[in-house]
């Protein structure tokens, strides 16, 4: 841009042009020809969104839900060329995907910032496709941080960020970025009939989920090997074991040669903590539990055999990976 005309530009335009100019060509339309079209080729009912390439040799991240169970989409570049492109991996727990392009070309890139620097009413910038669209901008702020948000497999994406920035279906997997041009955010969804609420997937995990995809092809996640119930606690329980939770997670069923089987866990006991935060839900359990390998501390409250007060028991239980039968698809 000419100097007289960036010159002319205000402080908040010059924000966002800086950050179209420079990130502005790693933002690509995806394309899933819909089952049925001829060679393959983009047609009605075709699934269509965005996705931004973050790596020189083609790695690129959208939603999940944008490339479904396709393995092959088609990627149009703002200089109009048509790459193929193979999904490398899709994470349905976090709606993320990770593509690669099939060619070996040199490709314009984006960088994943740090999503945990944002703040509340701070400016960002989406790119995205929507609708057909190509290459449509739009900004606003950060308007709340640390939301959750279930994903189709029913587990919660945490720390969503929630921004006041327009977002249509077709920006779904496009990057949300700060001013310095950083991808801190992908674009994931919208709430039907809201205005000014978008969510997206904040860069810290998106980074995790890549590292996952590109070792493993999947996402290792740990798991209890427990089937659980949701218990009412009174006021006095809460304060005899010093819990601040409404509700207690109960054990019912252990799982045989289940990570918790292996730590000790009865059935009937009540789950209060795992590595000192405190559980009152099944989601929590989740948020807790850390990378499969991993030691942790399970802190249980165990019924008395006598029919006396509950006993309370530490148990060390050493992460595992959660058996394919049980992964999210």
């Amino acid at each position: 841009m000419p100097a007289d005309d960036f010159d002319a530009l205000d402080a908040y335009s010059q924000a966002v042009v800086g950050v179209v100019d420079q990130i502005g060509d790693a933002v690509v339309a995806i394309n899933v020809p819909a089952a049925g079209s001829a060679g393959g080729q983009p047609g009605q009912g075709d699934s269509a969104g965005s996705g931004v390439i973050i790596s020189p040799d083609g790695f690129l991240l959208t939603n999940a839900h944008v490339v479904g169970d396709a393995m092959k989409v088609k990627l149009t570049l703002t200089d109009g060329r048509s790459l193929d492109a193979s999904v490398r991996g899709r994470d349905v727990a976090t709606d993320l995907a990770l593509l690669r392009v099939d060619a070996n070309t040199t490709l314009p890139f984006a960088s994943l910032g740090d999503s945990s620097a944002l703040r509340v009413g701070q400016l960002v910038i989406a790119i995205g496709n929507p609708l057909g669209f190509q290459s449509t901008v739009s900004a606003g702020v950060v308007s709340a941080l640390g939301r959750s948000l279930r994903a189709k497999d029913g587990m919660m994406i945490e720390n969503i960020i929630q921004t006041d920035v327009a977002l249509n279906p077709g920006n779904s997997g496009g990057p949300l970025m700060d001013s310095k041009g950083n991808v801190v955010g992908i674009n994931t969804a919208i709430i039907a009939g809201a205005q000014n609420l978008s969510f997206s997937v904040p860069a810290h995990t998106a980074s995790w989920v890549t590292s996952e995809l590109m070792e493993h092809g999947k996402v290792r996640r740990a798991y209890l090997g427990l089937s659980c119930q949701l218990r009412p606690v009174s006021r006095a329980f809460q304060r005899e074991a010093s819990f601040d939770k409404a509700t207690a997670v109960q054990a019912i069923q252990v799982q045989y040669g289940s990570p918790s089987d292996k730590a000790g866990v009865q059935p009937g006991d009540l789950l209060l903590s795992i590595d000192g935060k405190a559980i009152g839900n099944i989601d929590e359990i989740h948020r807790a539990l850390p990378r499969p390998g991993t030691v942790i501390t399970l802190k249980v409250l165990r019924q008395n055999p006598g029919g006396g007060p509950y006993i309370p028991v530490t148990l060390k239980m050493t992460a595992e990976e959660r058996p394919s039968s049980l992964q999210p698809r």
